[in-house]
């Protein structure tokens, strides 16, 4: 059984839009992407993006269609955290086992890239289209520039929406009967700044580290770009004692950052301008169910499940849903009700199991990381999975440097933190972290 040629419309440009073009192009469909926004390779950075954390399941997707030694060249390794505590020297946490990494990518360099390969495989780019409107049962989309307006139709053979949390063609879904859906912002917003490379285009910080400022309620972390700067993000809540209402003028930006992070000093002119240019922006988690409609319309990456990026998880996951939908489309050739029945079957619980560790993962940044006991638990797991490879593997290192299901991450991550907390009640753990009494302790709890 072959591939028969579909017309084929994925609403969105973005990096899930763009990636999920090249790959239906491979099967010879004719692929035409719509986007309301202007072509992003014509216009400038927004001051909205969190640098991306590519890893192992991002780099499997951009492999399976051979892009990925492209991509690489636009993105740096960063093998480890570097820890900035008030109060303590700088300190580097790895992140895994040696050559083990995630790699930062500007979002804006790596979606202008995306968008040329898959222009360059003969994928039709619509920008400054709107979709209004979706009739789901015929696959006819409608597009216009106002609502009230004249609108254009188009039919086609399938439409994916890969158009982000709050996605025009979910929102059309969501009006059937028995569609679950359900939104929760966190009241944690951000807002991006720049720091500037040396006037040598050197970086200011270890350019080989995800830099970090926990500072309890708020933090501020930093990944490197090629051109010697780094992509800042400040997290904090919207209201309260320190929030972002709470900082007015310029004169208060700099009494925050001299406050509460003064080794970012040498940029804080350009950081205060960032400050008051850059839009203060929300986060959500978005879970909906079903994803698909028919054999006719699916939802892939944020359009089905939108969460926060404490994980550095969105764009992996919206790749994984890509490579998994692929697989099934190998398996399953023209039978697209078996292969989106069989896709959402597959990919919701692990989209609800990184949204959880995705909100996990703020608390443990934001809170944990400057605690000692939380940093002891760290060491002992550490300890312990160099003693034993084939019985501990850090949750972290399950859903960055692998591609087992992210429901298996959480179930066993949940299981090791119950055991954890047994460990942690010895009596002087400070002192017998690593004696073989802890070690024999986690083996009895293993088995």
């Amino acid at each position: 059984m072959s591939h028969s040629k579909k017309k084929i419309a994925i609403i969105g440009s973005g990096l899930v839009g763009s990636l999920l073009a090249i790959y239906l192009r491979k099967y010879g469909h004719d692929i035409t992407v719509f986007d309301r926004r202007p072509d992003i390779r014509n216009v400038k950075f927004s001051g909205r993006s969190i640098n991306l954390a590519m890893s192992n399941r991002g780099w499997k997707a951009l492999h399976e269609v051979g892009i990925d030694q492209e991509i690489k060249k636009i993105a740096i390794p960063l093998n480890k955290r570097a820890m900035h505590v008030i109060g303590k020297p700088l300190y580097f946490q790895n992140y895994g086992k040696e050559n083990e990494a995630i790699w930062s990518i500007s979002r804006g360099v790596l979606n202008r890239r995306m968008i040329d390969l898959a222009e360059a495989s003969g994928v039709i780019f619509k920008f400054e289209e709107k979709v209004w409107d979706v009739d789901l049962p015929s696959a006819e989309l409608f597009t216009g520039e106002t609502e009230k307006g004249e609108w254009k139709s188009y039919k086609y053979d399938l439409i994916f929406g890969c158009d982000g949390a709050f996605s025009r063609v979910r929102h059309k879904m969501q009006r059937r009967s028995r569609f679950d859906y359900s939104q929760d912002f966190i009241d944690v917003g951000y807002k991006e700044l720049t720091i500037l490379p040396n006037a040598d285009g050197t970086h200011k910080l270890d350019k080989n580290s995800f830099h970090i400022w926990p500072r309890g309620n708020f933090m501020f972390i930093a990944m490197p770009n090629l051109d010697g700067s780094f992509t800042c993000t400040l997290f904090m809540p919207f209201e309260g004692e320190v929030s972002f209402e709470n900082i007015k003028t310029k004169e208060d930006a700099k009494e925050f950052f001299t406050t509460y992070f003064p080794n970012v000093m040498h940029d804080i002119e350009n950081l205060t301008q960032d400050f008051f240019n850059n839009p203060t922006s929300a986060m959500v988690t978005m879970k909906c169910y079903p994803w698909t409609y028919w054999d006719k319309v699916a939802l892939v990456g944020d359009s089905a499940h939108a969460i926060v990026p404490f994980y550095g998880q969105g764009m992996n996951a919206g790749f994984e849903d890509i490579f998994v939908l692929n697989k099934l489309i190998q398996e399953n050739k023209d039978n697209w009700g078996t292969i989106f029945k069989k896709y959402q079957e597959s990919r919701k619980p692990n989209a609800d199991a990184i949204a959880e560790l995705s909100y996990r993962n703020f608390m443990e940044m934001s809170h944990k990381t400057a605690d000692p006991m939380f940093l002891l638990q760290k060491k002992i797991e550490k300890h312990f999975a160099a003693l034993h490879p084939e019985k501990w593997i850090p949750v972290y290192s399950r859903v960055t440097f692998s591609d087992k299901p992210y429901a298996d991450a959480l179930a066993y991550g949940d299981k090791q933190e119950a055991i954890m907390q047994q460990v942690m009640k010895i009596p002087n753990i400070e002192t017998l972290w690593n004696s073989k009494i802890v070690e024999d302790k986690i083996l009895e709890l293993l088995s």
